[in-house]
């Protein structure tokens, strides 16, 4: 619905940026399009919402013809309507013609992008596409795990036997199959287990806070290595450059229809992006874009506290329902 408004409204701008002599004139026509295009823009929209699944069911070209005819009989008979409550000549047919064939050329194009973008994000290519964000994450993870052991070895043989233990067990769950979504249980047992390696690894310089709403669906399906990136962020470039103990907060409720995950660790010096954290941010963002669309997202902020300390802030939101893939 967002690209939809988006995309007919820009159609309109270049529109009557073509049909004026300048810049505030276009803007005036602009305003005299958009008084014409939002009502029949969001009277479609409804319409589609209530016709969709009879659409979907259609054959394609069916529906795609459906949805131009719909678009265009709309707007001549609002173009009617329009002229008959301002007491104005409508131009007659061939104005409602035009009005008309305008509106389906403005379906046609909003129905050819979604075309192209479909073929774009094809199962196909979103498949290889996950396999390969996976497939960046799973090596950085191990790497930095096989760290945590090594620093244990000589120090304290007794806490690197339950760390490699520990570490057994997550690489099984490397070993799965990154493509499919599991159960959020699975994801935070996970969180779990790598948060107790690296428990063994700092001691007493990491404290981990959860915070889990009683009415929290554990089994929503939500992406494999969402979380698990986030904490180790959280741990190399949050609490270890501390020197000084330091707690990681973790919270999950449900807000109407979505998650909130929220996750909040100290870092060092200013309130800026953690260096090295980029990676793992910018993955994750790009699997949930490919997952849910827009229909979830990322956002960290750095805060510089009153008593002199910092804090990194990330929070994601994911959508309470089935996912489409």
């Amino acid at each position: 619905m967002l690209r939809i408004l988006l995309g007919v409204n820009l159609l309109a701008l270049a529109a009557a940026l073509v049909k004026s002599q300048g810049v505030q004139d276009s803007l005036q026509h602009f305003i005299d399009m958009a008084a014409w295009v939002q009502p029949l823009l969001l009277f479609n929209l409804a319409l589609l919402a209530v016709l969709g699944n009879s659409l979907q069911r259609a054959p394609t070209w069916i529906g795609r013809t459906l949805v131009l005819l719909l678009a265009a009989a709309s707007a001549i008979v609002l173009s009617a309507l329009w002229s008959h409550l301002i007491f104005a000549d409508a131009g007659g047919g061939q104005a409602l013609l035009r009005a008309g064939l305008l509106a389906a050329l403005a379906a046609g194009f909003m129905l050819a992008y979604f075309a192209l973008r479909a073929g774009a994000l094809s199962p196909a290519l979103v498949e290889a596409r996950l396999q390969a964000l996976s497939a960046r994450i799973r090596p950085h993870f191990l790497f930095n795990s096989l760290n945590a052991v090594l620093s244990l070895i000589r120090a304290d043989p007794r806490r690197a036997e339950a760390a490699l233990e520990e570490l057994a067990d997550l690489f099984r769950v490397l070993m799965r199959d990154h493509r499919e979504l599991v159960p959020l249980a699975d994801e935070l047992a996970l969180c779990r287990q790598y948060l107790a390696l690296e428990k063994l690894r700092l001691a007493e310089r990491l404290h981990v806070e959860w915070d889990i709403a009683p009415n929290l669906p554990l089994d929503l399906k939500v992406p494999p290595l969402m979380v698990q990136p986030l904490l180790e962020n959280a741990v190399y470039h949050g609490i270890e450059p501390l020197g000084d103990p330091g707690t990681i907060r973790i919270r999950l409720v449900r807000r109407a229809d979505a998650l909130q995950l929220d996750i909040v660790n100290p870092c060092a010096g200013g309130a800026e992006k953690p260096r090295g954290s980029h990676m793992a941010l910018d993955n994750i963002r790009e699997r949930l874009a490919l997952y849910y669309d827009l229909e979830a997202r990322l956002e960290t902020n750095a805060v510089a506290l009153g008593d002199g300390r910092h804090q990194y802030r990330v929070r994601i939101l994911l959508p309470c329902r089935a996912q489409r893939r």
